[in-house]
C-alpha cells in the first residue's frame, strides 16, 4: 500500500511536471505571438504614419498652389481692368479722331472755296495796286493757280503758301524797295531804279539819274518829276539799297484822292 503510494506520487509528479512545462511552453508561444502582432502594428502605424505625412505634405503644396494661383487671378484681374480701361480710354480717344476727321472734311469743303477766293482776290489786288515788282507778284499768283489744281501738295501746305503770299504783299506795303527795271516813256523804254514807298507813291530813275518820273494811279501813266528830287531819289534808293545811311529826303507823293 505504501509502495503503491510512492509510485501514485512519483507518477503525479511527473505528470505535474510535464503539465508545468506544457504550460510554461504555451505561455512562451503566446507572448511571441503578441510580440510579432506589437511589431506589425508599429509596422502599421509607421506606415499609417508615412501615409499621413504624405498627404500632409500634399495638402501643403496644393494649398501653396491654391495661393498661389488665387495671386496669379488678383493679378490678372487687375491687368484685365488696366487692360479694359486702356482700351475704353482708346474707343473714346479714337471716336475723337473720328470726330475730328469729319470736322476736317466738313472744313475742307469750307476751306477749298475760300483759297480760290483768296488767290482770286490776291490778282485782282496786284492788278489795281501800284506796279512795283510786277512780274514777280504776277508769277507768284499764277504759282498759287497752279498749285490749287495740283493733288501733289496737301491742302494745308496750299492753305500756307497763300498766306505766305498775302505776308509778302503785306511787308510790301511797310517797306522802301528798289529793283532795276524797264519803263515805258513816250513809247521808249527806259532802263530804270524803281523805288516804290510803301504803297504810297512808286518812282523810277533813269540809271545816268539825270531824269525821274512818279507813277499816276489815276493815268496809269508816268508824271515827270522836276530836277530838283533827282539828287533825293538818288539817296532813296541807295538806302532802299542798304547802300547808304538812313537820312531824311523829300519827295513829292500823290494826292490822297489818287492814292485810294
Amino acid at each position: 500500500m505504501s509502495k503503491v503510494s510512492n509510485r501514485t506520487k512519483i507518477a503525479t509528479a511527473l505528470v505535474g511536471a510535464l503539465a508545468l512545462a506544457g504550460s510554461n511552453f504555451a505561455v512562451a508561444n503566446s507572448l511571441a505571438d503578441v510580440q510579432k502582432a506589437d511589431s506589425k502594428i508599429h509596422a502599421s502605424t509607421a506606415a499609417s504614419q508615412k501615409k499621413v505625412d504624405k498627404y500632409f505634405d500634399q495638402a501643403q503644396d496644393m494649398l501653396f498652389e491654391y495661393g498661389s494661383v488665387a495671386d496669379e487671378r488678383e493679378s490678372l484681374k487687375s491687368y484685365n481692368d488696366y487692360v479694359a480701361g486702356l482700351v475704353a480710354d482708346q474707343e473714346a480717344t479714337m471716336k475723337l479722331i473720328q470726330d475730328d476727321i469729319d470736322g476736317v472734311d466738313k472744313l475742307r469743303q469750307g476751306v477749298v472755296p475760300l483759297m480760290f477766293k483768296m488767290v482770286d482776290a490776291l490778282e485782282q489786288f496786284i492788278a489795281l495796286d501800284l506796279p512795283f515788282n510786277l512780274e514777280t507778284r504776277q508769277e507768284r499768283v499764277q504759282r498759287l493757280k497752279d498749285i490749287l489744281n495740283t493733288a501733289e501738295v496737301t491742302l494745308a501746305e496750299k492753305y500756307r503758301l497763300i498766306l505766305d503770299a498775302y505776308n509778302i504783299e503785306r511787308e510790301y506795303g511797310t517797306k522802301l524797295n528798289a529793283q532795276t527795271g524797264q519803263v515805258n516813256i513816250d513809247g521808249k523804254e527806259i532802263l530804270v531804279d524803281f523805288l516804290n514807298f510803301g504803297r504810297v507813291a512808286l518812282y523810277a530813275q533813269s540809271q545816268d539819274q539825270k531824269s525821274a518820273w512818279m507813277y499816276n494811279a489815276e493815268t496809269k501813266g508816268w508824271d515827270k518829276l522836276e530836277a530838283t528830287y533827282l539828287r533825293n531819289l538818288s539817296k532813296a534808293i541807295k538806302q532802299a539799297r542798304g547802300q547808304g545811311a538812313p537820312d531824311m529826303f523829300a519827295l513829292p507823293i500823290p494826292a490822297a484822292e489818287a492814292a485810294q
